[in-house]
């Protein structure tokens, strides 16, 4: 019996050296979960062995425990590398349809674009709902994929324009040329002046300022605004051209006014000639093949007051085509690609996934889990809500191993290995002994 029970804590001490070996050996793997072996005691079982002076039976490992404690994060500089601050795993999907969980978040782009980690699985995300990356489908995942083209231009449909027209000005000593529609532009000159010149004679108008603008299929074109003063209190011109050429207004001659009140404010009642303080011009067409571009000018914000001319603000929403110049992943786990163009794009949202015993997930290798019927079944969530953790980007969640402890574990399982030998030597020392009796 001595041989048996030594036996049992030979088997047992040897496993202890087992995982704490391969503790020490994934001290460094990004991801990793040290375990420990746990034992229990072994005593008879039936009523005949049991007695109140039962030696015992030896010992057994009753299960090697994962302990899924934080581990430290190490900043990278990749994007793509994510670490997980807090509970949760990341969803992979393999080409079959495998889905595996894993804390390692080493990842990068396959040649068709999808995110994937060293064995080829796809990272999975909440596809979004809208472009702005506030709303996703939680319900299902799909895979993270970059975006291969560039991105798809758009054209200029809004200008808003916060100005202000100093209302001390008179009206301009010389006329608008003619009085009627000028198709072209007095101050362009598209081979040897294709920008606006701030030096260029003011008789004919009071303030001038221009922007840029784009066609639907991406070209950019120049928008200048003329502002004259009318002999009308409150009154203003307004001529906007494109390349040079006359957008026409609402106005006979092409034109558009601009009406305010006594205040300064834009007059934008109903009723007046810019309700809601929107000003839209007739189609013009670019002429390179691109659909007709219809501007809509919001002026709401434009004053009359007694100080300088200013352009307090002169944007517009339109946007050339653009190549993916990389890609960022906030806590909450969205995920932007930016193109050249100064535009984002949500793709999706980093899908977390969390059981309710992870300690009975199943170890696949690869520093990846699967799941159990002693796991519980599967809860996806967005990172940041319920106990789910954050996201970190250009991070990796190192292993939770603590060497100096490990080393010290390795000591005692030897120990334990050489005490259990010496009960074996002991026994048989004493059996030796009892054959020798004579």
């Amino acid at each position: 019996m001595p041989f048996r029970i030594a036996l049992s804590g030979l088997d047992a001490a040897s496993t202890d050296l087992q995982v704490t070996g391969h503790n020490i050996a994934n001290a460094a793997t990004n991801g990793f979960k040290e375990s420990r072996a746990e034992f229990a005691d072994i005593y008879a079982t039936s009523i005949q062995d049991v007695s109140a002076t039962s030696a015992g039976r030896g010992v057994k490992v009753t299960r090697v425990a994962q302990q899924f404690s934080q581990g430290n994060l190490d900043f990278t500089s990749n994007n793509l590398d994510l670490a997980i601050s807090g509970e949760g795993f990341f969803i992979l999907h393999d080409s079959t349809g495998n889905v595996s969980y894993s804390r390692a978040g080493a990842y990068s782009s396959d040649r068709e674009g999808r995110v994937v980690n060293h064995a080829n699985e796809s990272l999975q995300v909440f596809e979004p709902i809208d472009a702005q990356g506030t709303r996703f489908n939680t319900g299902s995942t799909i895979d993270l994929v970059l975006p291969t083209l560039s991105g798809t231009p758009q054209a200029t449909s809004d200008v808003d324009a916060a100005l202000n027209l100093s209302a001390v000005e008179t009206p301009p000593t010389i006329p608008w040329p003619s009085g009627t529609t000028v198709t072209t532009d007095p101050l362009y000159n598209a081979a040897t002046d294709p920008t606006f010149e701030s030096n260029v004679t003011t008789d004919m108008y009071n303030h001038a300022t221009s922007t840029t603008i784009y066609d639907s299929l991406g070209n950019a074109h120049r928008a200048t605004m003329y502002y004259i003063k009318t002999a009308n209190s409150g009154e203003w011109q307004s001529y906007t051209y494109l390349n040079g050429t006359l957008a026409s207004g609402p106005q006979a001659d092409g034109s558009a006014l601009l009406q305010f009140q006594p205040s300064g404010a834009l007059d934008t009642t109903a009723g007046s000639v810019n309700p809601q303080g929107q000003l839209t011009l007739n189609a013009w067409t670019p002429g390179n093949g691109a659909d007709p571009v219809t501007l809509t000018f919001n002026y709401a914000n434009t004053t009359q007051y007694g100080t300088d001319f200013a352009v307090n603000d002169l944007t517009q929403d339109g946007f050339t085509a653009g190549r993916l110049s990389g890609v960022d992943v906030d806590n909450s786990g969205v995920v932007f690609a930016r193109f050249t163009n100064g535009q984002s794009t949500a793709l999706g949202k980093v899908a977390l996934a969390k059981f309710n015993n992870p300690q009975a997930l199943r170890q696949l290798g690869d520093t990846s889990w699967a799941q159990t019927f002693t796991s519980g079944d599967v809860q996806l969530g967005e990172p940041g809500t319920s106990s789910l953790g954050l996201i970190q980007s250009g991070a990796l969640e190192n292993s939770n191993v603590d060497i100096a402890e490990q080393l010290v574990n390795l000591i005692t399982a030897q120990r334990n290995f050489q005490a259990n030998a010496q009960v074996i030597t002991t026994a048989d020392t004493v059996t030796q002994t009892i054959i020798n009796i004579r």
